[in-house]
């Protein structure tokens, strides 16, 4: 098509373009996870700034994750019709549309303008996540499809740990803490006015980051990333998928989109009520706000020795297997474990650093999810692609029922919705990427 340019397959790449290539993603991942992770302390800040139950504020969750729900599959359709790079800077437009949205809302105090401009950031992110997610997945090896992933989980977790310390430095101010104390008891007329104070901190650098995104979507588009060729079929596996004429006769990867849907779901829950947890053990949101780099930083680690050992020392089904039994046990003691420590100059219950090591947990399974859903898709790889983004809504679904939970007993018994997740994950490990039929 003359609206792109030609794609080629992945395997005809060079080892140079492809080192370029897996660079560029490496940023991508690094701008998702920067504007993504930032949620876990705008629903705090949100929370106060809006006057919001614990509901509300996790439909800023919703509202920017339900968008892959809604987007993904048009997406594929967008990138087949597009090219990768040109589907690539539409969505970082998208994006930055959603950034500019921030002001008009934060001028009105007004959370569901908010809600539409997270929604509009998270729409140009599923398109973008469609693009990426399957490039890096067949930019080479299969057996090391896993350790690629992990690479682009590092750049996206590194810009987690930064994001909500960047946005407390940039919005958050020492004398906050007072501030949010005198709240209750100021007559509605202050409080309005040192609300609306509060929620305009954030036009500045929206308008900065909107700006910002709209040049990297133009750079992108003229950078030398290749669009590869997603249709090509070997010839076995054109054989076996001769007969298949819808996405939905590929059990294994309507499972692992299900597996996606769950996990993204735990590691959301695991980073965005981390900050509400510590608030409720007494430490304040200046102080909590590190908690969710902990999280991520464990997840690096993960990353880290998934990179090491994939796939010389251990499989990438193997590892999938260690990191899903790892969620459900630390899960449990998240629940059962009490008692006061001091760890890394916090005084809290021991609890919640088993949410802390939640993110070691979740760190490998992304990466081990993909190449077990995606095997062997031949033509219907971006379709097949699309649906897995679809799953990203559970970012979207299971921060809700978390916050109805914790509105309905305590933040600590809420985590117990993470337990049937983690089950189900550890089911996809050990047999449901195997099914290729329904029926026996």
């Amino acid at each position: 098509m003359s609206s792109q340019s030609i794609a080629i397959p992945a395997s005809q790449l060079s080892k140079r373009d492809t080192t370029i290539s897996i660079l560029i993603i490496g940023l991508m991942f690094f701008i998702f996870g920067f504007v993504s992770w930032v949620n876990s302390i705008l629903i705090p800040y949100f929370k106060i700034a809006c006057e919001l139950t614990s509901f509300q504020a996790y439909l800023v969750a919703f509202a920017f994750y339900i968008a892959y729900f809604v987007m993904s599959v048009p997406s594929s359709y967008l990138l087949k019709s597009v090219g990768f790079k040109k589907g690539m800077m539409i969505g970082f437009w998208c994006m930055a549309t959603g950034a500019f949205i921030f002001v008009p809302a934060a001028m009105s105090r007004t959370y569901e303008i908010f809600l539409l401009g997270l929604f509009t950031i998270g729409i140009g992110l599923a398109i973008l996540q469609s693009a990426a997610n399957p490039y890096i997945t067949i930019l080479g090896a299969k057996e090391r499809a896993a350790q690629r992933i992990s690479m682009m989980g590092i750049c996206n977790k590194a810009a987690g740990i930064l994001s909500p310390i960047v946005f407390a430095a940039v919005i958050l101010r020492p004398t906050d803490t007072a501030l949010f104390s005198q709240l209750s008891s100021m007559t509605d007329l202050e409080r309005s006015g040192a609300l609306d104070e509060l929620i305009r901190r954030v036009i500045n650098p929206y308008i900065g980051l909107g700006s910002f995104l709209f040049i990297l979507g133009f750079l992108i588009y003229k950078s030398p990333l290749p669009d590869i060729d997603t249709e090509h079929e070997s010839e076995e596996i054109a054989t076996a998928n001769a007969g298949k004429t819808s996405i939905f006769l590929f059990p294994h990867l309507i499972l692992g989109a299900l597996a996606i849907f769950l996990h993204v779901g735990t590691q959301v829950i695991a980073i965005d009520t981390i900050i509400g947890y510590a608030n409720s053990m007494g430490i304040n949101l200046l102080e909590a706000k590190v908690f969710p780099s902990y999280t991520l930083f464990c997840t690096i680690c993960g990353y880290l020795i998934g990179i090491s050992l994939i796939p010389k020392f251990i499989s990438q089904v193997n590892a999938l297997r260690i990191c899903t039994l790892l969620g459900t046990a630390f899960t449990l003691l998240i629940i059962f474990t009490h008692g006061q420590i001091n760890f890394l100059g916090h005084s809290t219950d021991i609890s919640i650093w088993f949410v802390v090591l939640l993110g070691f947990a979740n760190s490998l399974v992304w990466a081990g999810i993909w190449p077990l859903a995606l095997d062997d898709l031949g033509r219907f790889t971006k379709l097949g692609a699309s649906v897995m983004i679809m799953g990203l809504c559970g970012n979207a679904i299971m921060p809700l029922f978390y916050g109805y939970v914790a509105d309905l007993y305590d933040v600590r018994i809420a985590y117990w919705v993470l337990f049937p997740c983690y089950l189900y994950l550890v089911f996809y490990a050990v047999k449901g990427h195997k099914i290729r039929k329904w029926t026996v």
